[in-house]
């Protein structure tokens, strides 16, 4: 299994959420992190207790992961 393939959205949902089977989880938000722009997903599974959520941020190489992405810093070339 590929790193791409083993860090896709549905991957990662079932990494840090566990099996869907028993509990629903749905998907409560969809669009852009304001900070870089990136793609961002905000999902909650509907727990007996209250919902719990995560964000997912998509990296530049086309992973997900819980953790945004660093902002591309200013930089200064000599030539």
């Amino acid at each position: 299994m590929s790193v791409a393939s083993k860090r896709s959205l549905r991957s990662q949902v079932e990494k840090w959420l566990g099996p869907t089977s028993s509990m629903p989880i749905r998907i409560t938000r969809f669009g852009r992190a304001r900070s870089n722009q990136r793609r961002c997903v905000h999902i909650e599974l509907l727990l007996p207790t209250g919902p719990l959520g995560f964000f997912f941020f998509r990296h530049r190489d086309g992973t997900w992961c819980v953790f945004p992405p660093e902002t591309e810093r200013l930089a200064m070339h000599a030539c």
